[in-house]
């Protein structure tokens, strides 16, 4: 009998490959955001080379867009690896599928040469009759029919398989000839990388030429920046105050009027006579006379916040991490805190928030909905503009013009003013800052990652 045919059910093609498209598509995300900086650079670096082609600004920009295209050739780099690692799979699934293909096509002439031997009508009744009783001539007449049906099937598995083949051998083709594009944009990446490594040089020599101009420079630019960071403290110190004396103000106020409640009060229950029908606790005497005593002074530098105030301050806490940027495109070009100047070896410098560098002419924006407490002229000529939500505020500095007034309500996103563009630096940048109470926080951690 031919029962080996049953074995044939083994022979099926593998499952499609899964890759790692996440990853892939990842990838193709941070290339376009790192093209997209790099254009953004350039611009900027557009504007430098019109005003001065050798000064801080224009090492700087370079610097950042060297950075930026080194992260864009590593990008490059993982996506090459993954699709090696694609095309690898794929060449396996390509033999394996070749190989079944091949046991599919043997197995299946083999059924039809046996066919094509008891195709003959009378052997096949005579098969089927000359069985030994009923049940068995069933068996071998359901047996017949399963056979032509596991031909069929057969015969669809092997057009399936060579479709899914031709398939996987196109995707191939594809992810080689991607390869190829990317080997392409590697090369002219490098290339361009070596010409701006070129450029960093030629200025930084002739930075270097002059580097005790350089100094003075940078050593009138920290003073400049001290100076800013006293005139904020100093406003916010000032509105820290006002705030607790307003509160001040206040619970006085509301004292007095608890007061005069109880004075009324004693006063409607004198009898015809005069005489007091009750006597109030000596205890609410002295409750009203604490009242009226303003708040001790150390909470002059924390006030206590209006339900309003207290519910900006959590939403703007809730929000950390998922802060519009306060600008719609921009970089940062120096980070928080205390760290090396990124030219001058050995010159530290301290920076209370981050500096944003940004193309001439762009808007400083609200992070967040708020109250405008503070503007004022900075150091340098430029304006300022501080921004309450609730315990928080926000700081925006180096503006050529202000959009906004003291004691607005401002929404998300609002226009705050422009951004200066500074002549000597040949660059427009802010520093942004964020403050809670007197104490300043690392802008970047309540921002979202672009």
């Amino acid at each position: 009998m031919v029962i080996f045919i049953f074995a044939l059910f083994s022979s099926s093609p593998l499952s499609a490959q899964t890759g790692s498209k996440t990853s892939k598509k990842d990838l193709e995300n941070k290339k376009s955001k790192l093209n997209d900086e790099i254009k953004e650079i350039n611009t900027m670096i557009n504007e430098t080379k019109a005003n001065k082609k050798s000064s801080l600004g224009a090492l700087v920009n370079i610097n950042m867009k060297i950075e930026l295209r080194q992260e864009l050739i590593n990008t490059i780099n993982s996506e090459i690896a993954e699709l090696n690692k694609q095309i690898k799979q794929n060449e396996f699934r390509n033999d394996n599928l070749k190989a079944s293909l091949i046991k599919l096509k043997s197995d299946y002439s083999k059924m039809i040469l046996h066919a094509q031997r008891n195709q003959d009508t009378y052997n096949k009744l005579l098969f089927i009759f000359s069985a030994d009783n009923f049940n068995q001539a069933y068996v071998r007449l359901k047996y017949m029919q399963q056979y032509n049906e596991f031909r069929k099937k057969q015969a669809i598995e092997i057009v399936n398989t060579q479709s899914e083949l031709l398939k996987n051998l196109n995707e191939l083709r594809s992810q080689k000839h991607e390869k190829n594009v990317l080997l392409g944009n590697e090369q002219d990446e490098k290339e361009l990388l070596n010409s701006e490594k070129v450029e960093h040089e030629q200025v930084l020599t002739s930075l270097q030429q002059k580097e005790k101009e350089l100094k003075q420079e940078l050593e009138k630019k920290k003073q400049d920046a001290i100076a800013l960071q006293v005139a904020i403290k100093k406003l916010i110190a000032e509105e820290i105050k006002r705030k607790a004396e307003e509160a001040a103000k206040q619970a006085m106020a509301d004292a007095a009027a608890k007061k005069a409640k109880l004075d009324a009060e004693k006063k409607a229950k004198k009898d015809k006579k005069g005489n007091i029908k009750t006597t109030e606790p000596k205890e609410n005497k002295a409750e009203a006379i604490v009242d009226v005593k303003p708040e001790k002074k150390e909470n002059l530098f924390m006030p206590e916040l209006t339900a309003e105030a207290e519910a900006l301050s959590d939403d703007f806490e809730n929000n950390r991490g998922k802060l519009p940027w306060p600008v719609a495109k921009g970089l940062i070009c120096e980070p928080y805190g205390e760290h090396e100047h990124p030219l001058i070896k050995g010159f530290m410098v301290v920076n209370n928030g981050v500096e944003m560098c940004v193309t001439k002419g762009t808007q400083a924006r609200a992070i967040f909905a708020g109250e405008v407490t503070g503007i004022t002229i900075a150091p340098n000529g430029s304006k300022l503009v501080i921004v309450r939500h609730g315990e928080y505020l926000s700081v925006y500095t180096n503006l050529s013009d202000v959009l906004v007034k003291t004691g607005q309500k401002i929404a998300v996103k609002q226009a705050i003013g422009t951004i200066m563009f500074n002549e000597d630096d040949a660059k427009a940048s802010m520093n942004f800052q964020i403050w809670k109470g007197q104490r300043t926080m690392d802008p970047s951690g309540w921002l979202f990652s672009r």
